[in-house]
């Protein structure tokens, strides 16, 4: 309970005025036009409106995850394919290759003449290097090269003749091959110690 014997201070005063002020200016006037009112959604119509955003959000992301799915499952498929069918383009073109081995055995059979089966061996060698370039395959050099694990195979190691052949290779015994900046051979080498 209030002491009313108490005296008002003007504090007390100045936010009682205070309060009446906010009052008066928060009580709705007949000079306000309805249309405003109609402006301001109601939380109701808010509700809806976020609602129906929501639901058309997760159609569009199901949707999304479908289109992902169906790009996912073409490019298996797509990948499958291509791994099947790689090599065929390589393979068609060696079987050129094969005709001609097939015609220089045939000839070796018919002839004495070794120089011309030696040259006739010797063409399709050369084809088939040129084969190997077109299709960017290269062979690992290995003459006198320092000896390097990333394209050499030390099969056995030997005295260097010299002292300036040791760590590096005298003999290959198998040349090594790659496919771009990839070694898909290692070349077979013997190494000065």
């Amino acid at each position: 309970m209030k002491d009313e014997n108490k005296p008002i201070t003007e504090e007390q005063v100045a936010d009682n005025e205070l309060n009446e002020q906010v009052d008066e200016q928060s009580v709705p006037t007949d000079t306000e036009s309805p249309e405003s009112e109609q402006t301001t959604p109601s939380a109701d119509d808010k509700i809806a409106e976020l609602t129906e955003r929501c639901a058309d959000l997760a159609d569009k992301n199901l949707r999304m995850m479908a289109e992902f799915d169906n790009f996912r499952r073409r490019t298996a498929k797509e990948k499958l394919e291509l791994q099947k069918t790689a090599g065929e383009q390589i393979f068609k073109e060696m079987l050129s290759l094969v005709d001609d081995f097939e015609r220089a055995r045939q000839a070796m059979q018919q002839t004495d003449d070794v120089a011309s089966v030696r040259e006739g061996v010797e063409l399709i060698y050369q084809k088939f290097i040129g084969f190997l370039e077109k299709n960017d395959v290269h062979r690992i050099d290995t003459e006198n090269a320092d000896f390097d694990t990333t394209y050499h195979e030390a099969v056995t190691t030997f005295p260097a003749p010299a002292p300036e052949q040791k760590g590096k290779v005298i003999d290959c015994t198998q040349n090594g091959y790659m496919l771009g900046d990839k070694v898909i051979r290692y070349a077979k080498v013997v190494v000065g110690e």
